[in-house]
């Protein structure tokens, strides 16, 4: 019989199951999901993704989870289906109690984009608990002078289960004196009374057992019993009265344990022993027994333990006052919970990201909500973020809100932010919940990496030694990670005959720049190029700056004698008349010197002569001058040896041979030509390379000229220049090659003498060559010079320019 309850039951489980797995809208604004108790875990419920109207793999797209007030997932969602899945077997009494409807609600959170939809998934109740009695032995005392009709309150059974499964019935076993009438307490309750049906006689029957069941309304019903003992008392004919039958009172939630509730007061017109009352709780649930508790003599009731408007808002309480021929009368205390704010506020946050990327648009941070278990205003709540952060607060259902920015992030201004979330209920006193987040920004490539200087000017002493560190390139980027590793490189440049690759290399991490081989002042004194600075973003950035070499010169030029030149292959003799007087300019050394400065400042000094004392030389211009007149004495030929050194730190010096052959007869040793012009020379700054100027200026005019009078000798033919005396040539150009010497001054006859000028001697002197004669051969002065046509050989000099 048991076995084939047990299925028929199983049968009625199953069909409950169909019924209620459907899903269903509760308005708009809510999804309405239904399920019966101690269905199996993995049922599926429903398809979130059909009832939201998605596709099939939109719910895992957009991140989408349940989130409920519950510590337990007691529902599970699968992304990839969208099914909704009962996670774990749901016991209604366990979750709700007496509470009918039982409720749970839920939410579905899409977090991409931010979504939310509310639901609710009723458990729906089975007969799954059969009513119990507290007390399986019921004792009851009843006078024999009791008159038929007399009704006795006895206790009723519990049934967690509710609705049409609740307590419904009791019954009592077949007697002839009592039967059982159920009274309807309200509230859904059933109480049990022992109806008297004929008038007891102690003497005849001094006590009754009864059995007292109580029966549910489910389907097949479930049943609980009880013992009823009835002992029949001797008259005891007045039973305790209370002065009200029911009580009320309220008790703010934070009442301190062992306050006072109520004190209740019940009479007795009896006398004597059967006059005393004591005062009980009259089958108590086991909550009202942990809170509550009364004093029997005085009918005080007090507060045992603390309430919890949260937990239960109304408690109601049956008292019992007896006499000791136990004649009792009931009274009903209810005492309601008055709410206080003593619950703060409660963030309980759903999603949070971190880090969020710089230059961003509106972005996500933080999905959150809002609980407060209070209720009324002290359940009401307030949130707000400080005002001076980039984040903005926005609201959405349920008390559901979402942190996103407002602008921009920038993470070179602020890498990390501590936001300080305040929620403030609207109690009183107000309580207040600080939630504290950090969002982390992330770098993007977003600055380019910036030289420390614009240009950097470096200065490298010429001749140095390969591989040499000349410099640093210094660039800073605000960004961080890879996007600030700079790599350093040389940029092409736009001169092709630069081949900057062999001169320079900079180190690629630190920036340190090394010349690569020995430079030459005198061949390039400034380089100029520039440098990049790229970062390892993506994309990278880059930036670049001039980088300006000046080359220091090093005194590694010896000087260079122009004139007279020494590696010619016959020497060149200077002619002085013997009748010269002190001070008569013999020659001009004219060197130069390739490096620059002080290192080209050039001296001269007379290290030899043949004959000393006759010769001088000026230390700044090379001029070599008579010191003293000549004589008979005074050898024909001399050889003077003089040294040209600069003023180089250690100096350089080149010596020069000068052959000076005395001659008679000469009153003007040397013609003045007139002024040729001469091309704009480079500024210097340096007062004592004037001469060195003017040298090289001489030089380049000379050059020009020496071209012109090419030509016109190709032309003229040997055009017959002035008289020595008159001698003049327009200005500019030279009328030939030859000059007349006439027989005037120290000289016998009359001589012509050839005209030689080179662009490259670096003088402004003439230079007497050889006699032009009709009879050269028998001419003393041809003797006596030796043949001085060499002179012309290598250098073509036949007038020195000043």
């Amino acid at each position: 019989m048991e076995a084939r309850l047990e299925r028929a039951m199983q049968k009625r489980q199953v069909l409950f199951l169909c019924v209620f797995l459907g899903a269903s809208w509760a308005g708009a604004e809510q999804l309405q999901y239904f399920v019966a108790e101690e269905t199996e875990r993995g049922t599926p419920l429903t398809n979130l993704a059909k009832d939201l109207g998605l596709g099939l793999g939109e719910l895992s797209a957009r991140g989408a989870r349940i989130v409920s007030d519950r510590n337990t997932g007691f529902l599970l969602l699968s992304p990839l289906t969208g099914d909704l899945i009962l996670n774990e077997k749901l016991d209604r009494e366990e979750l709700c109690g007496p509470t009918e409807p039982c409720v749970l609600t839920f939410q579905l959170l899409l977090e991409n984009p931010v979504q939310i939809h509310r639901a609710a998934l009723h458990v729906k109740d089975i007969n799954d608990n059969s009513p119990v009695f507290l007390d399986k032995e019921i004792p009851l005392k009843i006078l024999e002078s009791t008159t038929p009709g007399a009704t006795f309150l006895l206790e009723r059974a519990q049934d967690s289960d509710v609705g049409t499964n609740s307590l419904s019935n009791y019954t009592i076993s077949p007697n002839a004196y009592f039967h059982i009438h159920v009274h309807d307490g309200g509230e859904g309750t059933v109480f049990p009374e022992l109806v008297l049906d004929q008038t007891l006689d102690r003497e005849e029957t001094a006590e009754f057992t009864l059995t007292l069941t109580a029966l549910d309304g489910g389907s097949p019903p479930r049943s609980g019993t009880a013992l009823v003992r009835i002992l029949v008392l001797d008259i005891n004919d007045n039973s305790p009265e209370f002065v009200q039958s029911l009580y009320r009172v309220q008790l703010p939630e934070n009442t301190p344990v062992g306050s006072l509730v109520i004190a209740v007061s019940a009479r007795d017109l009896d006398t004597g022993s059967y006059g005393q009352i004591a005062y009980a709780f009259f089958y108590a649930t086991e909550r009202i027994l942990q809170t509550f508790q009364i004093n029997s003599t005085t009918g005080h009731l007090y507060l045992k333990a603390e309430l919890d408007y949260e937990a239960i808002q109304t408690y109601s309480i049956t008292i019992q006052a007896k006499d000791s021929g136990g004649l009792s009368g009931k009274c009903t205390v209810v005492v309601e919970v008055l709410d206080v704010n003593d619950n703060p506020p409660e963030l309980l946050m759903s999603s949070l990201t971190s880090p969020i990327a710089e230059n961003s648009p509106e972005t996500v941070v933080a999905v959150f909500r809002i609980r407060d278990r209070d209720s009324g205003n002290n359940g009401k709540t307030m949130c707000s973020i400080p005002h001076d952060l980039p984040f903005v607060l926005k609201p959405s259902v349920e008390n559901f809100y979402t942190l996103v920015t407002e602008m921009p992030l920038d993470r070179e201004s602020h890498s990390e932010y501590n936001i300080t979330i305040t929620v403030t209920d609207l109690g009183s006193p107000r309580l207040t919940t600080q939630h504290t987040i950090t969002v982390q920004v992330s770098d993007i490539n977003d600055n380019a990496p910036a030289f420390t200087q614009t240009s950097y000017t470096l200065f490298v002493q010429e001749n140095n030694s390969p591989a040499l560190h000349i410099g640093t390139i210094s660039a800073t980027d605000s960004d961080s990670g890879s996007n600030a590793h700079i790599t350093y490189s040389l940029l092409p440049t736009h001169e092709p005959q630069l081949a900057l690759a062999s001169l320079f290399s900079i180190n690629a991490d630190s920036g340190q720049l090394f010349a690569l081989r020995a430079l030459d002042y005198e061949a390039l004194q400034t380089f100029e190029f520039h440098v990049g600075a790229t970062d390892q973003g993506s994309p990278a950035l880059s930036s670049q700056a001039l980088v300006r070499v000046l080359v220091l010169d090093a005194n590694d030029n010896a000087p260079f004698v122009l004139y007279p030149l020494q590696n010619a292959s016959a020497l060149c003799t200077e002619l002085l008349p013997r009748a010269a007087e002190p001070g008569y300019l013999v020659t001009k050394v004219v060197a130069v010197d390739r490096d620059s400065g002080q290192n080209a400042w050039l001296s001269f000094q007379l290290l030899k002569s043949t004959e000393p004392g006759l010769f001088s030389v000026w230390a700044h211009n090379g001029e070599v001058r008579t010191s003293r007149l000549l004589s008979e004495r005074d050898a024909p030929k001399h050889r003077l040896l003089l040294l040209v050194k600069d003023n180089g730190d250690p100096p350089r010096s080149a010596s020069v041979t000068l052959h000076v052959l005395l001659v008679d007869g000469f009153s003007q040793p040397y013609l003045p030509l007139p002024e040729v012009a001469r091309e704009p020379a480079q500024d210097e700054d340096d007062a004592l390379t004037l001469y060195l100027v003017i040298a090289l200026a001489s030089v380049s005019s000379i050059f020009l000229l020496s071209v012109l009078l090419f030509v016109g000798v190709r032309l003229c033919r040997r055009a017959r220049a002035a008289s020595l005396g008159g001698f003049s040539v327009p200005e500019g150009h030279f009328p030939g090659h030859l000059v007349d010497v006439s027989g005037a001054g120290t000289l016998s006859q009359s001589y012509q003498y050839e005209v030689c000028l080179r662009g490259d001697s670096g003088t402004g002197e003439f230079k007497f060559l050889k006699p032009i004669l009709p009879n050269f051969q028998d001419h003393p002065l041809e003797s006596e010079m030796g043949g001085n046509s060499n002179c012309r050989n290598d250098l073509g000099f036949g007038i020195q320019l000043k």
